[in-house]
């Protein structure tokens, strides 16, 4: 009776993790459709077989739910960051100003015109930072979609070094399906031992 019970769990357990080992596999395996004659299909992994709908479903999600596109252009055109690029505008050029006009020139004079100038930035830049935004807002609207470039990607990633990345990021997890695949196994298996043992 023992050993009725035992073989079946053992089986199981072996069956169980085996079955769990192939299903990791063919996550990648095989990279490029295999023809089986005898049964008429073609057997591919998961992710190359389905690489270009996940990239398409990972591109849009992206795009949709996590990168805006303009929330982004908003944030580079709020107050703060409008501020900070008229003061990089004011130290740089100040600087040139500073480099380009000769030293024979008196020290007043030099201030007084760096600081026409700065003030003429004060005034005009924001017009014309704003004009910029606003232009580089539409483009960016209309030219730069973020999930067709996380699209092209992905569809560019090369297969096998994304198998290599994800086994090593998820070796512990993915070890713990094959040992669940086996205890699930043997588990089955020790019901169909002790129905056998019971019953026949």
């Amino acid at each position: 009776m023992l050993v009725k019970m035992i073989i079946p769990t053992v089986i199981g357990g072996i069956i169980g993790w085996i079955t769990n080992v192939l299903a990791i596999k063919m996550l990648f395996r095989p990279i490029y459709p295999i023809y089986i004659p005898l049964l008429k299909i073609k057997l591919q992994g998961l992710l190359p077989k389905r690489r270009k709908e996940i990239a398409v479903t990972i591109g849009s999600t992206i795009e949709e739910e996590l990168i805006n596109i303009d929330e982004i252009l908003k944030k580079i055109s709020d107050e703060e960051n409008q501020v900070m690029v008229l003061n990089i505008l004011k130290t740089s050029i100040s600087d040139k100003i500073n480099k380009r006009i000769p030293l024979l020139v008196p020290f007043p004079i030099k201030e007084s015109v760096i600081k026409y100038v700065e003030d003429q930035i004060e005034k005009e830049a924001p017009d014309m930072i704003n004009g910029l935004i606003a232009g580089l807002y539409e483009k960016a609207s209309e030219e730069i979609k973020i999930g067709k470039m996380v699209e092209n990607r992905i569809n560019k990633i090369d297969l096998i070094r994304l198998e290599e990345i994800t086994l090593k990021i998820a070796k512990k997890e993915l070890k713990h399906i094959e040992f669940f695949g086996g205890v699930l196994g043997a588990l089955i298996g020790l019901i169909q031992g002790i129905a056998i043992a019971f019953y026949y």
